[in-house]
């Protein structure tokens, strides 16, 4: 469960989940989803990523700020992602192919995640939120 939340420049960016894992994977389909429809990615590679931060909006910043930076150094983009979390080290696959400029048909290059209006949060037990606003 993903969405986007308005913000006057940019774009905000929410996964919900039933647990902080799946908050991040949804938050970074809503990631993607600022490019493309998730949809029209296949997933035929998938890449590997580790961050660590000291709490767990910092790690949810780095976590996206490192997708931004595989989709661009890859010029990939990706569809699915498994996302593992031990205290403040994160361990992930994210898995997606190459941009297709005309399937694809990306509608706006996200240059990196903000601190603005980041929150990680159980709102409920076992029901959890991951935003933050995205520089596009």
């Amino acid at each position: 469960m993903w969405e986007h939340f308005h913000h006057e420049a940019d774009i905000g960016i929410l996964g919900r989940g039933d647990s902080r894992e799946a908050a991040f994977e949804e938050a970074a389909v809503a990631l993607t989803a600022v490019i493309t429809d998730p949809a029209t990615v296949s997933c035929r590679e998938t890449v590997n990523i580790d961050c660590e931060a000291p709490d767990q909006e910092l790690l949810f910043v780095d976590w996206l700020n490192a997708l931004v930076y595989e989709m661009a150094t890859r010029r990939m983009l990706f569809c699915r992602y498994r996302v593992g979390l031990d205290g403040t080290r994160l361990y992930a696959t994210a898995c997606g192919e190459s941009i297709d400029i005309k399937r694809h048909q990306p509608a706006a290059e996200v240059k990196g995640a903000t601190y603005t209006g980041l929150a990680v949060t159980e709102d409920r037990p076992g029901e959890w939120r991951a935003q933050c606003v995205v520089d596009v």
